[in-house]
């Protein structure tokens, strides 16, 4: 094994899948900016994967990182996601295609992506894992692992299968560690026990504990630490023993610049900050939202037939519960003019459920939001 796990530098990396963006288009000068603001600030690790921003992410890291560093200054993370092969045949060409893209002649880690129950059968059909095991053995690769999105007795069955398994990434945040779909705590446990170092992905639940309700605002701002609520969140994540890196899905530079001021010198959360994280997730548990984290895999690749911005319209549910926005309404408004479709013209076809990391049953949820907004 080579040295990449030790070259990964503290518990933070730049996770690739919400960038600075102009329209529809990536802020190559401002990644840029926050490329060179992580990288001098002693941070290495990148993440991407090929559908993210609908293939734009591996382009940007291009031209924002491996065309402008040397190789032994980054460690980069790509990922084999399901629909973007269909044979064995398919994933050599497919895995040449994303290196090309990102402009390096090998991955540090590869990840197959976004495991459930059901999609690991594709898998191994498919014998995805084996044929990265032999990437691997031909140096295109440095380390092979996977992201995972289920139960965790689906995680204990893959890990068995795939002792050779290196590193797994998991959904984990205050908020999800005791949540019954997500099951933070229980995946945890299963890497644990397989003793495999955790890589911890949406530790602010795809901004959702950020802008957090006024209650749960207050018990933080009680603490006059002068912290952003996405620290409290982080450093949760990274506080957890045999947490090896928290990632964050930075989108402008006042966000990097928050991120890296807590996390270049990183202290775990003290016993009192725990408290305030109990709390909160009280609040949190009190709530009626919808646990989306904006991923946007339910409305990429035509997932969803009707075009329905399914993310966005759950933000507008969610900020009107929280906040009582009644402005949300205008915002759902707009969000479903120009072409897009409204929460009750899903057809019920199933396809974004199909996707879904959160396991959410986003059709009932779709009458849910039609009959708040659509009144």
């Amino acid at each position: 094994m080579d040295n990449s796990f030790s070259q990964i530098k503290t518990f933070f990396g730049f996770g690739c899948m919400r960038l600075p963006m102009i329209g529809s288009e990536v802020d190559i000068e401002q990644f840029k900016e926050m490329t060179d603001y992580f990288i001098e600030n002693g941070f290495n690790y990148f993440d991407t994967a090929h559908g993210y921003i609908d293939g734009k992410s591996e382009l940007a890291i291009k031209e924002a990182l491996t065309k402008r560093y040397s190789r032994d200054k980054y460690l980069l993370t790509d990922k084999l996601t399901e629909s973007f092969f269909n044979s064995e045949e398919d994933i050599r060409p497919f895995f040449q295609s994303q290196l090309d893209a990102c402009g390096v002649e090998y991955f540090d880690f590869y990840l197959m992506h976004a495991q459930t129950a059901v999609n690991f059968e594709k898998f191994k059909k498919c014998n995805a894992y084996e044929t990265a095991f032999k990437l691997k053995e031909e140096g295109k690769i440095k380390h092979v692992g996977l992201s995972f999105h289920d139960k965790a007795e689906v995680l204990d069955n893959i890990l068995t299968t795939y002792p050779q398994i290196e590193i797994v990434q998991i959904q984990f945040n205050y908020v999800d560690y005791d949540d019954a779909s997500v099951q933070s705590k229980k995946v945890y446990d299963v890497c644990r026990k397989h003793n495999k170092p955790i890589i911890v992905m949406e530790p602010v639940k795809g901004g959702s504990l950020v802008n957090l309700p006024e209650k749960a605002q207050q018990i933080f701002d009680e603490l006059n630490a002068g912290l952003s609520n996405a620290s409290y969140a982080i450093r949760f994540a990274a506080s957890q023993e045999g947490i090896r890196l928290v990632l964050s899905g930075m989108s402008d530079m006042d966000q990097m610049k928050d991120n890296v001021s807590y996390m270049k010198d990183f202290k775990p959360l003290s016993e009192t900050e725990m408290g305030a994280v109990a709390r909160v997730t009280a609040i949190f548990k009190g709530l009626d939202m919808i646990p989306c984290t904006a991923c946007h895999y339910c409305v990429e690749e035509n997932h969803c037939p009707m075009s329905i911005k399914i993310p966005e319209i759950f933000a507008c549910y969610n900020r009107k519960k929280i906040f009582n926005d009644w402005n949300q309404d205008m915002y759902y408004g707009r969000i479903t003019s120009e072409g897009a479709g409204k929460a009750s013209d899903c057809i019920q076809c199933g396809g974004c459920e199909n996707v879904c990391p959160q396991h959410l049953e986003i059709r009932n949820l779709l009458k849910t939001v039609a009959a708040e907004f659509e009144k």
